[in-house]
């Protein structure tokens, strides 16, 4: 309790620092006075220039960016701990393919226009590949490889409906900013998006916490997940089903960014263990923490073009995957 306590600070520490870094000259002291301005606790004068910096900016921001790693993170833990396989996180069940073919379809073929937008268009997308996942994993048979597959298909197929849309009807400007988008960016976030990804990746973790001891049952297979009393097709539907929703919401606000749910959980076991009751907390807060320092430095970097998130999220992910299952090998 006490650790993750002081991971709870550092993730908030990490917030505060990460919105001091960038061209502007924002102190620590800068952001308390905004944040308590604004919370009505004080009313310290402040530039203009730096409350909105830090207020109409980089908070919301660095909140999305927090809410992404919690939410993809679990994410990640849910899928490992159902199917079963250490390899399975949100995008194998073609989510993240969807949302970008939706918000293809929207931005440049027009279709929904102004009442979907980008984010909506991505969210239907989403929800349509999961549906097709499951429809696939339900014609083939039973069995966890058999989601896993469907998956595999369905990221295939909705990829190649993405490229083909682009090709046949995108223009040079529109293909700019659909690939910009598909790489995941947390650029121009406002606070309605803070309240829905906060508040999608915040249930989701107290509902993961919850049923943690759920999950731990399914470790040991379907059988004795079974005979503990659970149910086990309703259980697992339930939260794939919320799975599926925590990440369409985060891929419609902040796009494509992968390797979240895939590694961080092998990083939290390292850590606590495969319990799950500690490994869905650590998971969190190592997210949260995680994605909010990949996007600070994806911003600093290469100012005054930032780097997409999910290509930041890519070059830490790859070479810190490779370590942990090297460090695993070598454990055996």
């Amino acid at each position: 309790m006490l650790a993750l306590l002081g991971g709870v600070v550092l993730c908030v520490v990490s917030i505060l620092v990460a919105i001091t870094l960038g061209p502007a000259n924002i102190s620590l002291v800068n952001v308390r006075d905004v944040v308590l301005n604004h919370l009505g606790v004080t009313d310290v004068p402040v530039k203009v220039s730096k409350n909105a910096i830090v207020w109409e900016e980089r908070l919301p921001r660095a909140l999305v960016a927090a809410a992404s790693g919690v939410g993809l993170g679990i994410c990640g833990v849910i899928m490992q701990s159902l199917l079963r396989n250490p390899l399975a996180d949100p995008f194998v069940l073609g989510v993240s393919s969807g949302a970008s073919t939706g918000a293809v379809v929207v931005g440049v073929l027009g279709v929904g226009g102004a009442a979907l937008g980008l984010s909506g268009g991505a969210f239907i997308g989403a929800l349509v590949a999961f549906a097709l996942v499951l429809f696939l994993a339900r014609m083939s048979g039973s069995g966890n490889d058999r989601v896993i597959l469907a998956g595999v298909a369905t990221t295939q197929l909705f990829s190649a409906l993405t490229s083909f849309v682009i090709f046949a009807f995108a223009d040079s400007d529109e293909t700019r900013g659909v690939m910009f988008w598909l790489l995941g960016s947390f650029e121009g976030v406002r606070w309605n998006d803070v309240v829905l990804c906060v508040t999608v990746a915040g249930i989701g973790a107290v509902v993961c916490c919850y049923y943690a001891y759920v999950l731990d049952a399914f470790a040991f297979g379907n059988s004795v997940a079974s005979s503990l009393g659970f149910d086990v097709k309703t259980v697992r539907l339930a939260l794939l089903v919320g799975t599926a929703l925590i990440t369409a919401t985060l891929v419609s606000v902040a796009g494509a960014i992968g390797f979240v749910g895939l590694i961080l959980p092998h990083a939290a076991r390292l850590l606590v263990g495969p319990n799950d009751s500690r490994l869905v907390p650590t998971t969190a807060i190592i997210g949260a923490i995680f994605m909010v320092w990949v996007d600070a430095v994806s911003r600093v970097a290469f100012a005054p073009t930032p780097l997409p998130v999910g290509v930041g999220t890519a070059l830490v992910g790859v070479p810190a995957f490779i370590a942990i299952m090297a460090r695993k090998r070598g454990i055996r």
